[in-house]
């Protein structure tokens, strides 16, 4: 788990006990950003909403293709944000796509500049040169 604000943290695929560690960590909110059946034996997304709700955590699942992120995407990742009372666990299979998601909506937001992408993908340890690339295919 990585922490990319006071709000948000990014992980890898989860489990049911990492979302019950979640819980007890203080976390207010799941988001899913990996399809199901992307991996064999990787967790589905209604066993894991059931879990997650079952520990009293908001959930969405808004499943990711790599290289085909939509504006719609980002705008639902940076809802689900908002509207979350806590902090938030988002994962995918290694996070980045999630980190993605955030970087590309507070660039469109005007709340960070596509000049701070790169340093906080190294600084997370996570690849986010697509997020330049889809801010610059995008015009944005």
């Amino acid at each position: 788990m990585k922490q990319v604000t006071d709000k948000l943290y990014i992980a890898p695929q989860l489990t049911a006990d990492d979302i019950r560690a979640a819980k007890a960590e203080g976390f207010a909110a799941i988001v899913n950003n990996r399809p199901d059946g992307e991996e064999a034996g990787q967790p589905n997304s209604s066993e894991n909403r059931r879990v997650a709700e079952m520990e009293g955590l908001g959930y969405t699942y808004l499943p990711v293709v790599p290289g085909q992120i939509t504006e719609g995407q980002v705008a639902d990742f940076q809802a689900s944000l908002a509207q979350a009372s806590g902090p938030v666990l988002a994962h995918c299979r290694t996070g980045a796509r999630s980190a993605t998601l955030y970087a590309i909506g507070e660039v469109i937001d005007g709340r960070m500049s596509e000049d701070e992408i790169v340093p906080l993908g190294q600084r997370l340890g996570v690849d986010l040169s697509g997020a330049v690339k889809w801010l610059d295919a995008n015009d944005r």
